[in-house]
């Protein structure tokens, strides 16, 4: 979680373990949650695009926020990544 601290302030993609994906403006960094601004909280099971599919479209066209905030348990992480580091293809 340290490490995600670097990444404060700056536009991330937060995978999680479920069918939800998370996009917005890093906040806070913590050992239980990771905090998001102007936040896209995804749900796949309701689009017929996965989730790789829907953060590079999202790369593509701009994060549309959904959410102020929100707050996602950090156990739930599979993976944080800037959304200027996502590869399209």
């Amino acid at each position: 979680m340290e490490s995600w601290k670097a990444y404060v302030g700056q536009v991330v993609v937060v995978d999680t373990d479920s069918q939800f994906v998370y996009l917005g403006t890093l906040k806070e960094a913590g050992e239980r949650f990771v905090v998001l601004a102007d936040a896209d909280a995804h749900d796949a099971r309701q689009s017929a695009s996965t989730k790789e599919q829907y953060v590079m479209d999202t790369k593509r066209f701009g994060v549309k926020p959904n959410r102020r905030e929100v707050a996602v348990r950090t156990e739930l992480v599979v993976s944080l990544s800037r959304l200027e580091d996502v590869v399209l293809y």
